[in-house]
């Protein structure tokens, strides 16, 4: 009974956090999960491609619970930093995989 319990209570948050989506198709819940956290902005100060990490100068990264800093993220997938530049200003998405604060998603500053 408590685990039945458990799932509908579940199944009604979803609903009601994806009231319109029809996100229930597996990934696309986590990617809407993804969009929905808010990006911090920063600014490329270094790049290390043979360690697949990046050095920002940030703001606050709430999902982090994190202040404004300078510190190195891996980044998810290394061909992000060829798109990424020195002095570039960026919002990005950081979380903590495997231990490590990893850049997610990018895109320009505005």
């Amino acid at each position: 009974m408590k685990s039945n319990l458990t799932a509908a209570l579940l199944a009604v948050s979803a609903i009601a956090w994806f009231p319109t989506s029809g996100a229930f198709a597996g990934g696309d819940v986590i990617l809407e999960l993804a969009q929905a956290t808010p990006m911090a902005e920063g600014e490329v100060r270094r790049i290390d491609k043979e360690q697949n990490k990046v050095t920002l100068r940030h703001g606050p990264i709430p999902s982090l619970d994190m202040g404004p800093m300078s510190m190195v993220f891996r980044v998810k997938d290394a061909a992000m930093l060829d798109k990424l530049a020195v002095g570039q200003k960026i919002r990005f998405e950081a979380a903590k995989i495997g231990g490590e604060l990893t850049v997610m998603r990018f895109e320009p500053a505005p």
